[in-house]
């Protein structure tokens, strides 16, 4: 059951709800949150990164495996292209069916990122697919943004109607990639850019924002709420459990089973979270 994120998203926005976006690294994390959606009733993003995509050699086959979990999925699952630095990604994403890309050019200049960014969301709308794009970086990406950055809501309010983009990322306090829960948002930023732009607001680096913070942030005014360091943690604890439990094991179907039903757990809990249930 595929879903075009728009609908979910500006319904979710409109009621201060938040939709969980959650990285796919490999297969079983997949499944785990399709699987965790379906146990809490809602819907649910899965994103693949254009990292993970050169892990795997090339984004189609993890990309398709998605795909086809979203369409057997029981709740509404859409697949994302996320963080997606390379135009021919994105133009490999929408040719798979892709339902949303997250173009990232926030390293660029601001008029260079708004150039690039209105180019992409153009040749995207032309296909249907929904356009996320970021403006004043999210620190924890390799130096490449700069840490204690935040975006300026006059500036997103311009960036978006030059751009076109259906959904903007913003630098409120969080970093990609913290292993420990207690990132500092900007709950007053989170509502001034909410006023001042008129797409839903992302919030990138969510893994490092407490249970508590994270539904703040969804009422404050966030939306779509990204997630994956956070989930990796789980899983390579449960994996580590089981190997140090059972030191002949030979088969990976039993410890990334764990790892799958631990991720499936975490995710079921997190959407309730964001959804205030």
């Amino acid at each position: 059951m595929p879903l075009a994120p728009t609908d979910e998203i500006v319904r979710a926005a409109a009621q201060r709800a938040g939709v969980g976006a959650f990285n796919v690294v490999q297969t079983e994390h997949a499944e785990a949150i399709v699987a965790g959606a379906e146990a809490a009733g809602l819907p649910v993003i899965l994103q693949i990164s254009e990292n993970t995509a050169r892990y795997h050699g090339a984004l189609e086959p993890i990309g398709l495996a998605s795909l086809a979990m979203a369409r057997a999925a029981g709740v509404p699952v859409a697949v994302h292209l996320d963080h997606a630095e390379s135009t021919d990604l994105v133009r490999e994403a929408v040719g798979l069916g892709f339902t949303s890309v997250m173009f990232d050019a926030a390293k660029l200049p601001y008029e260079e990122n708004l150039a690039a960014t209105r180019e992409i969301t153009a040749f995207c709308h032309s296909h249907g697919v929904w356009v996320e794009a970021e403006l004043g970086e999210v620190g924890g990406k390799d130096g490449a943004h700069a840490p204690g950055v935040r975006t300026d809501p006059g500036e997103a309010r311009d960036f978006v109607a030059a751009t076109g983009v259906d959904a903007l990322a913003v630098a409120v306090g969080s970093s990609h990639t913290m292993l420990t829960r207690d990132a500092v948002l900007d709950f007053a930023l989170i509502s001034h850019l909410r006023e001042a732009v008129p797409v839903p607001l992302v919030l990138h680096g969510s893994s490092g924002v407490s249970d508590a913070d994270l539904a703040t942030a969804v009422q404050a005014g966030m939306t779509k709420v990204n997630i994956s360091t956070h989930l990796n943690k789980i899983f390579t604890q449960a994996v580590r459990e089981q190997l140090d439990g059972q030191a002949g094991v030979a088969d990976p179907r039993k410890y990334l089973g764990p790892a799958r039903a631990a991720v499936t757990a975490e995710v079921a809990r997190l959407l309730s979270v964001l959804n205030g249930s």
